[in-house]
């Protein structure tokens, strides 16, 4: 089943094609520590809210930190990518056989084999890098149906199917798991809400999907607008470095905002003024949705491969010393994660937008977990994060760096990630880590062409 569009992203793909529709051309020290901005959110009451409310809107608060990257790729959840990672953060259980335990059942009047009232399918290995072309699925009846009441057993049973239970081996993505074992890495990092990649990039953006759980562009502004607006109303530089389509066009009225499209350049531009150390205040760097993002069916090794060009050409920036990057995925893209989301912050008035036969339900609830991590010299060394963030955790990152005010409740609320660096000693990481390259996608050649393999392997099926 593929996801509903109106005007889905695929057609926007081919060298950003849909930019003349909507009218872009194509674009080629003192610190405030992590305790104190925990306190500092703990007061917030919502939209309009700073930071600190002593200090004017746009002040420089976090002085150390210059430059902010946010890199987002897409569709898997936690369990998928850093499941198997050994003594760092909240994976699966093994069981002796060192293979996770985590099972769901397969609904009882399915007629996909093997069928049966006790027929459970265990979490399995991925057979390529490659995945099936629709499945699993990330809508908001199938997180729904996945989160089964808070119990995790629903993924199989859900518009997902069977390839929900796959993982993916560490060696298949080398370098994202290299970089999750040496930096902090954030194990209750959740989705702004279990749908779609486009309503969780709007968090992102603007602490709200204004109601939106698929993946159209309705042209509506949210009331307090984006983070980017935020940023250029007290001239902080921002860019969003793209290479098929820029995420800020997940709120596509902002084509028609003055200046815009000076905001935007290509990925080879990014690399060039990271070597340059010419990077703006904030940075959003989109990897090529139709190859690098790892979303279905593309092979997931080039979004590794993506992931490491963008955090090296970081580290050997001559601006790496006062450098915060933020990595993550938007949604869990179906795929099955074992940690229950807890309840979440209802952003503002909007309810979700349901179409005739949607599972009812609101805001009120995070997405599924989802990789995501904090790079930077001041990163804490082994140190795992299970402060619970989600998107609008990036946003009240950006806004407690320049005082800037909430958009809406939900990143007046959000915590800011800080907890992972540690701004009052010298920078442990002030010279980079040798990380793992990135993966190299010929050598697992050829599962775009031949296809994702036997989904699920039969060993990994119990039937009684």
């Amino acid at each position: 089943m593929r996801e509903p569009y109106v005007i889905s992203r695929r057609a926007l793909l081919g060298g950003f094609a849909g930019a003349a529709a909507l009218g872009l051309g194509a674009c080629t020290s003192s610190s405030t520590s992590p305790t104190t901005t925990a306190k500092s959110a703990a007061k917030q009451t919502g939209p309009g809210t700073l930071p600190d409310p002593a200090a004017p809107e746009g002040t420089d608060r976090i002085p150390l930190i210059r430059n902010i990257v946010v890199v987002m790729m897409e569709n898997h959840s936690y369990d998928n990518v850093l499941g198997m990672q050994r003594g760092r953060g909240d994976g699966f259980t093994l069981g002796k056989d060192g293979k996770p335990t985590a099972s769901n059942p397969w609904p009882q009047m399915s007629t996909v084999a093997p069928g049966g009232p006790k027929a459970s399918l265990r979490a399995f290995p991925m057979p390529t890098p490659c995945q099936p072309d629709g499945h699993p699925y990330n809508t908001w009846d199938a997180y729904w149906a996945s989160y089964a009441d808070g119990k995790m057993d629903g993924f199989v049973a859900s518009q997902s199917g069977p390839v929900s239970m796959g993982y993916i081996e560490p060696d298949v993505l080398p370098f994202t798991n290299s970089l999750a074992a040496t930096f902090p890495v954030c194990d209750r990092y959740f989705a702004s809400v279990g749908a779609q990649t486009y309503p969780n990039r709007r968090f992102l953006m603007a602490g709200t999907s204004l109601g939106l759980l698929n993946d159209t562009f309705p042209s509506a502004a949210p009331p307090n607008g984006t983070v980017f607006q935020a940023l250029d109303a007290h001239g902080i530089s921002w860019k969003n470095y793209y290479s098929s389509l820029p995420s800020a066009l997940i709120w596509s009225y902002q084509a028609g905002l003055p200046g815009f499209s000076s905001h935007l350049a290509s990925n080879a531009a990014f690399l060039a003024d990271a070597a340059a150390g010419t990077l703006p205040a904030v940075s959003m760097v989109d990897p090529d949705f139709g190859k690098q993002s790892e979303e279905d069916p593309q092979d997931v090794q080039y979004g590794d491969q993506f992931l490491a060009q963008v955090v090296n050409a970081v580290m050997d920036s001559p601006q790496w010393p006062h450098t915060l990057l933020v990595w993550c995925y938007d949604e869990s893209g179906g795929y099955f994660d074992h940690v229950r989301p807890p309840a979440a912050v209802v952003p503002d008035s909007v309810p979700p937008d349901l179409a005739p036969g949607d599972t009812p339900g609101s805001f009120d609830r995070y997405g599924f977990r989802v990789p995501a991590g904090v790079v930077s010299p001041y990163a804490k060394p082994d140190y795992v994060s299970h402060v619970v963030h989600d998107h609008t955790s990036i946003l009240k990152l950006i806004e407690t760096k320049w005082n800037l005010p909430a958009l809406t409740h939900r990143d007046a609320a959000a915590d800011d990630l800080l907890d992972s660096v540690d701004l009052t000693r010298p920078p442990a990481f002030l010279r980079p880590p040798k990380l793992a390259a990135g993966a190299d996608p010929s050598a697992l050649a050829g599962c775009l062409s031949t296809g994702a393999g036997t989904i699920p392997p039969p060993e990994f099926v119990t039937t009684s």
